[in-house]
């Protein structure tokens, strides 16, 4: 796995709130979970569990009025792009409050006030969304930029190559961040993927970077050089970051008998993203572990109010099922 050099020491305060962010992500998936198995919330769910570095690193170095499009595995992104926490428990279980007043469920989540332009159940579905924001943004001179979540998986879709190619041509200010967890569903990727996937961005003459997925700081460098780039109009970016998922592809895939134990302990002890922060703030002497304790207790509370909010919440009113529905 490959570490990008990572610029001078950020400001400790910054360094905490991205563990904090991470650590919420982390919390909420791993109630989600639970929510599911005590047959709380319906339907299934993709758990960004183990990914969190991605997108606290990429939404840390973007404005609140800059965009993102996400992915069925998603909550990860609403969250870092400054989604509620009771609002996203809400619409996972189908209530009122949610952002779609739970309509959209797990897979269909946006929040226009963060910039967060929706997640999107079809693979690479949202490429065309965030590239057209970037025209728009282009097109206004706001200085906007978009980010693009897809997994490798949507690397044999046709249509993300389609608006990269429009993106190189008109230059437009926007990222395409591919979270590689190196299986797409059930398969390893190497059997699906040809050839290396920076070059299929190089191909267009879009500028390609890849980063270790697990370190959140070298994200976060790496992402504000290819924002700052955007914003100058040197046009758009391609990130992959080497990311793993710590569960299966959702919550009803549970055996994960595709790859082996090993692998799962080896990236869960060793290329934890939390983990891997603490342990170097604390070897720096910047912070001890009752900093990190605190965080999580802190975090823990948000959870739980979250959880009781959505519980609590009103259905939506089942004369309102045609409402916001367009054909």
């Amino acid at each position: 796995m490959t570490t990008q050099a990572i610029e001078p020491r950020m400001e400790l305060e910054q360094n905490l709130h991205m563990y904090r962010q991470m650590a919420k992500i982390r919390a909420f998936e791993e109630q989600v979970h639970e929510l599911y198995k005590s047959a709380k919330m319906p339907g299934l769910a993709h758990l960004y569990v183990g990914e969190e570095g991605v997108a606290v690193g990429v939404c840390e170095a973007l404005r609140r009025d800059d965009f993102i499009t996400s992915t069925h595995r998603g909550h990860g992104h609403c969250l870092a792009k400054g989604a509620s926490v009771n609002r996203m428990f809400a619409e996972l279980l189908g209530k009122e409050p949610g952002y779609c007043r739970g309509k959209g469920g797990s897979m269909h989540i946006a929040d226009p006030e963060t910039g967060n332009l929706g997640a999107n159940a079809i693979v690479g579905g949202s490429a065309g969304i965030a590239t057209g924001a970037a025209l728009s943004a282009k097109m206004r001179g706001s200085g906007q930029v978009a980010a693009c979540f897809f997994g490798d998986g949507a690397l044999g879709q046709g249509l993300l190559y389609e608006t990269m190619n429009m993106a190189a041509l008109w230059k437009l200010p926007v990222i395409y961040v591919c979270e590689n967890n190196l299986y797409g569903e059930y398969t390893p990727c190497g059997e699906t993927i040809a050839g290396e996937i920076l070059a299929r961005a190089k191909a267009f003459g879009i500028h390609a970077e890849s980063v270790d997925g697990q370190d959140v700081q070298a994200v976060n460098a790496t992402m504000r050089k290819l924002v700052e780039r955007a914003r100058r109009g040197e046009g758009p970016a391609f990130l992959e970051c080497k990311t793993y998922r710590y569960y299966g592809h959702h919550v009803g895939d549970v055996n994960r008998e595709y790859r082996s134990r090993e692998e799962e302990r080896e990236w869960m002890t060793k290329h934890d993203p939390l983990l891997t922060l603490a342990s170097r703030l604390t070897g720096q002497g910047l912070a001890d572990a009752t900093v990190f304790e605190r965080i999580q207790i802190d975090v823990k509370a948000e959870i739980d109010t979250g959880v009781q909010f959505a519980l609590s919440a009103p259905y939506p009113d089942a004369n309102r099922v045609d409402q916001d529905v367009y054909a």
